[in-house]
């Protein structure tokens, strides 16, 4: 794969976020977030560890974003904290403005394009312990949040994006408790998803009335559900409920379509948030979607009334998986590009994460990842082949610039093109990031 088929105009970039790069907890007036306080809870992370240091990108990041230029990537996605910028969810701290400010000016200075997430996961404790995404409050705090955030930083960036991965974070952090802020059950997860809907209308509407003519989009992990059951119509049957669960339920009331109760009535059980005049305010007009793709998921049937599978990682002993267990199946996402395009509501589509972690090992100054080399390989020749079939697909961010704190998992999975010695913070670019360097014109060359 030359990335030279893609064209001068495609976009290259690397992607971070705030909680796992930044560290510096409580600098400049930053509050506690709910990732501050959920990995300080025993037991929540699976090598005990926290985000409190991370790789001290928030006084490193002069030293990040000269990697990102070497590697000769155009643009670089990373995200705001929001306790940083307001402490308490509500009140200003201009000094967590000021430091994304410079952040923001040293990217322009090396040529590179900042690409913004408003949110990645970080909430400000104070509004979770106002019942965080299941109050309704959350909307307008956010709405207040992007707009703040617009007035200030719209004059220097462009391209913003409202949400990482609402399913995400809804899921596994309203539902399963295996993210912060550790919540369970449908009666958190369900508000907590229809109020992310609601709220990626408001801070969109915010942020067009406050930024300097802003490209407005946000983010999606997305998958090609594999259903499997006794007799191919209850696998497809397990396979609609899965779309509908993971990719739809996301996508669709953003587009003015509602919730997809036919093939999983379960969402039957969102009526009880929703308003008079809700479905319409979820609709929302995104100048771009990102799509996020890492493995198709397995839907096994399961005769659940309402849900019928409960979608897992497969474990297919005849496909390789990375570090974290999760199969490499590039043909997911050359599926997941043609179901978003098959709305024919999305006129940009943009790639803003994709990636793979393996147990990389610094030796002799190296660390030689060809199978990292190999996952975006076949990854992207299925970004050039739906581009071949007319989805409008224009960039392309790696996961991740840097090794970091990968959530629950702790500092065990790598996903960065950069290797991080997370005793020294000593950064090491990898075989995949000089493979980068050389083919898009970067100055990063590999020792001898």
């Amino acid at each position: 794969m030359s990335l030279s088929e893609f064209g001068p105009d495609f976009l290259w970039g690397v992607a971070t976020a705030a909680y796992q790069i930044e560290g510096s907890p409580d600098a400049d007036g930053k509050g506690q977030s709910i990732w501050d306080t959920f990995t300080h809870r025993p037991g929540k992370i699976a090598d005990g560890s926290t985000g409190d240091v991370a790789t001290d990108s928030y006084r490193r990041f002069p030293e990040d974003i000269a990697l990102v230029h070497s590697l000769g990537f155009g643009a670089y996605r990373f995200s705001l904290s929001w306790p940083r910028i307001q402490p308490d969810g509500r009140t200003v701290n201009h000094a967590g403005l000021d430091h994304y400010k410079r952040v923001i000016d040293s990217c322009l200075g090396a040529g590179i394009e900042p690409w913004v997430t408003l949110y990645h996961w970080d909430l400000p404790q104070e509004l979770e312990n106002e019942g965080g995404w299941t109050n309704r409050d959350i909307i307008d705090a956010y709405a207040e949040y992007v707009a703040v955030v617009g007035d200030a930083l719209g004059d220097r960036v462009t391209n913003w994006m409202l949400f990482n991965e609402p399913m995400s974070f809804t899921m596994l952090g309203y539902m399963l408790g295996e993210h912060a802020p550790g919540r369970r059950g449908l009666n958190n997860f369900f508000p907590a998803i229809h109020h992310v809907h609601l709220a990626t209308s408001a801070g969109a509407a915010a942020l067009r009335a406050t930024a300097t003519d802003p490209v407005v989009g946000t983010t999606h992990y997305l998958t090609a559900a594999k259903g499997s059951g006794p007799g191919p119509n209850l696998a497809q049957r397990a396979e609609r409920a899965a779309n509908a669960m993971l990719n739809r339920a996301f996508l669709e009331p953003g587009l003015g379509l509602g919730y997809p109760v036919d093939d999983a009535p379960i969402l039957r059980m969102m009526r009880r948030y929703i308003q008079d005049g809700d479905l319409e305010r979820c609709e929302v007009d995104l100048d771009f979607l990102g799509v996020q793709y890492y493995t198709r998921l397995r839907a096994p049937f399961r005769p659940i009334p309402g849900l019928w599978t409960i979608p897992g990682f497969g474990d297919d002993p005849e496909v390789e998986k990375t570090s974290m267990g999760w199969e490499i199946r590039p043909e997911g996402l050359g599926m997941v590009l043609d179901m978003v395009n098959a709305y024919e509501r999305f006129g940009r589509i943009v790639v803003t994460e994709g990636g793979a972690s393996f147990p990389d090992h610094l030796v002799a100054e190296r660390v030689r990842d060809s199978r990292r080399i190999a996952y975006y390989e076949s990854h992207l020749a299925q970004v050039r082949a739906a581009m071949d079939r007319g989805v409008p697909v224009d960039g392309y961010f790696c996961w991740s610039l840097l090794d970091n704190f990968e959530w629950a998992a702790g500092y065990e999975p790598r996903f960065g093109l950069v290797y991080v010695d997370y005793d020294t913070q000593r950064r090491v670019i990898k075989d995949s990031g000089y493979w980068f360097a050389e083919q898009l014109g970067g100055i990063a060359t590999p020792p001898a």
